[in-house]
């Protein structure tokens, strides 16, 4: 059974007896008791409020240590996520870098060896001039030499 303060105050004590208590006595106490009841229940109320806001802070608090756990881990990820695909792309670059070596060195012996073959017919080419100059020239000098003579 809840006594409350106005119970106590509303507490009547039946008749009295040879050397029983002094009825102001007891009322004042009473009062008193009840006083104090009123301002134990008053505090007691506000103590479950109290603790009822705490445990939904602690709440809202444990919520938000969750997203940030979840938001880190995310951000993690994706930061792996993003050095992966760097090392990735950096490796696509240095392969298509040295395949485009390759090639501009290919170019470069294709282009030598092209260069080397056109001097090689250049000068075969002279020799074939000079000595077709130098036939010429013979038979000129011959022709000549026929006509001096006649």
């Amino acid at each position: 059974m809840n006594i409350t303060p106005l119970d106590i105050q509303q507490q009547q004590f039946k008749g009295k007896m040879l050397g029983g208590l002094d009825p102001n006595d007891v009322d004042a106490f009473l009062q008193i008791v009840a006083a104090e009841m009123e301002t134990l229940i008053r505090e007691n109320t506000e103590l479950k409020e109290q603790g009822r806001k705490v445990a939904l802070q602690l709440e809202e608090l444990s919520q938000r240590e969750v997203t940030l756990r979840e938001t880190m881990l995310a951000a993690q990820k994706i930061s792996e996520e993003m050095k992966a695909n760097a090392q990735k792309e950096a490796k696509l670059i240095v392969s298509e870098a040295e395949l485009k070596g390759e090639r501009i060195v290919a170019d470069a012996e294709n282009r030598l060896l092209q260069l080397q073959n056109q001097i090689h017919d250049t000068r075969r080419q002279k020799t074939q001039f000079e000595s077709n100059l130098k036939s010429l020239l013979e038979a000129h000098l011959k022709l000549l030499s026929l006509d001096e003579s006649a």
